[in-house]
């Protein structure tokens, strides 16, 4: 199987508080935080997905000590690629010059980054990679209606990203255990009204926020407590959670459910909004340069997204 040896990430220059958003919106700081926990986010000006996912895999591969001649695979999950086709990750690997690489996109949405995780678990077991590069980059701001606050207000811009290699029989780090899902007949919830089947336009998020919020905090629960029930652990094995960024109301529930101090829960959900794919891998980044984790520390990773896709993993690091 394979652990993580390296974590990367980049957020774009244009950094927009919640005041700064209320000059344009109708909405203030106290608004978007007693709802969402969210306080600034990050917008694209000129830069495509592609650019900010390769910022954020070369600082991960530097963070590992590879070049990109070493991967063997690069995923990018991601939900607002550069182009219908070619992949997104095709893109990067001409950019970085990863010329050893399969490449390929995953659209799970904010699920993206632990769908990646679990793919990437099949090439490793069946020792068709050695090293892999997994990215969840995402320019949400192209996809916003700045005339609907309810939605506008909780997206940002990003990637993230992290080099998984192939564990030694000597490692005792590494990932212990993936689980992803789908219940399509709630993709009505939250979507794009866009799209090349519907439209020459990507279309602008659209979002019912309460059947959301339900679905999202049942969901998570339930995949964090089956994967550890798996795996014959219990809570307090959890050394961190590292949740997907989307809502710090949503982020507590599950903490809760977890019986997690504060302390034990990874939030940047204040520092970067909901940046979907590019969340966790975001935050796994923060949190590692942060030097919050010491080696063996169980770390529980969740997410929730349109579709509903939703998923986790268990990692020992």
């Amino acid at each position: 199987m394979y652990k993580i040896i390296g974590t990367g990430s980049y957020l774009p220059s244009n950094c927009l508080s919640n005041e700064d958003l209320s000059k344009f919106v109708d909405t203030s700081d106290s608004w978007i935080t007693d709802r969402t926990g969210i306080k600034q986010r990050y917008f694209v000006k000129d830069e495509l997905t592609s650019d900010l996912a390769v910022k954020a895999g070369l600082a991960a591969l530097e963070n590992a000590n590879l070049t990109a001649e070493d991967l063997d695979l690069i995923i990018i999950a991601t939900t607002t690629p550069d182009l219908t086709f070619p992949s997104t990750a095709s893109i990067v690997q001409r950019k970085i010059g990863a010329v050893n690489a399969a490449c390929f996109d995953v659209q799970a949405v904010c699920s993206g980054f632990i769908y990646g995780l679990s793919i990437a678990e099949g090439f490793f077991a069946t020792k068709k990679v050695k090293n892999a590069l997994i990215i969840g980059a995402e320019s949400l701001s192209k996809l916003l209606d700045f005339e609907d606050r309810t939605t506008c207000v909780l997206f940002g811009d990003g990637a993230g990203a992290a080099v998984l290699t192939e564990k030694t029989p000597e490692d005792t780090s590494g990932l212990i255990r993936t689980s992803i899902s789908t219940k399509g007949e709630f993709t009505d919830l939250l979507k794009t009204d866009g799209g090349p089947g519907l439209s020459q336009s990507a279309g602008v998020v659209h979002m019912q926020g309460q059947e959301v919020f339900r679905h999202a905090v049942s969901n998570l629960k339930k995949v964090c407590l089956d994967l550890l029930a798996k795996e014959g652990m219990e809570k307090s094995d959890i050394d961190f959670l590292i949740p997907h960024q989307a809502n710090k109301r949503i982020i507590d529930s599950t903490a809760k459910a977890l019986s997690l101090t504060p302390e034990k829960v990874i939030v940047t959900v204040d520092k970067h909004a909901n940046t979907s794919a590019a969340s966790i891998p975001l935050a796994l980044d923060w949190a590692n340069k942060q030097g919050k984790f010491k080696k063996g520390d169980i770390l529980l990773l969740e997410a929730f997204g349109a579709g509903f896709t939703f998923g986790g993993a268990l990692i020992k690091w």
